[in-house]
């Protein structure tokens, strides 16, 4: 995660800086900072991440697809290395995605696949800001359950994960 900042701050840099500054709440997603520019000042980060969000619920499906279809597939090592953010990377980290033996790995992949092949789109799952954050074990049986659902609830779904994860990253990087 980058380096903190505050909301003061936030409020009355550049732009290009405040776009900058936002770059990694919502996944290879900097249009979302961009159409929230015009609203400041923010009151709060809450504010900040609601205005945020309502960009994304506010838009068309086509681009809802393009943000889930910007999250990376948990656990894939090739694309660890080219495209992973490094907010990702530490949220796998968290969950000792990083660290999988071959066995484990055998697992997620099959699992991604299968779950990719049903939904069109990748697993996403928010790994930190809980009270016990996810780990291998429960990501795994999430995966487990989720792959079993339909496709309107899991794109709702997917939705909601990238929100809850936006709203971590958002409030690990700027406080009030």
């Amino acid at each position: 995660m980058p380096c903190r900042t505050n909301l003061k701050d936030l409020n009355k840099v550049s732009p290009k800086i405040f776009c900058s500054t936002l770059s990694g709440i919502f996944e290879h997603s900097p249009w979302i900072a961009k159409r929230v520019i015009s609203k400041r000042p923010f009151n709060s980060v809450e504010s900040l991440y609601k205005n945020m969000l309502n960009q994304v619920m506010q838009s068309d499906t086509k681009t809802k697809m393009n943000l889930i279809h910007a999250h990376p597939e948990l656990t894939n090592q090739t694309q660890t290395q080219k495209r992973l953010t490094q907010e990702s990377r530490d949220e796998q980290e968290t969950a000792n995605l990083m660290s999988l033996t071959d066995k484990e790995a055998s697992e997620f992949h099959q699992l991604n696949k299968d779950y990719k092949r049903r939904f069109g789109f990748p697993f996403i799952i928010a790994v930190k800001g809980f009270e016990k954050p996810h780990n291998k074990l429960s990501i795994l049986i999430t995966l487990r359950k989720r792959i079993q659902k339909s496709y309107p609830d899991e794109y709702h779904e997917a939705l909601r994960q990238i929100a809850r994860i936006a709203e971590i990253r958002l409030k690990e990087l700027v406080k009030e």
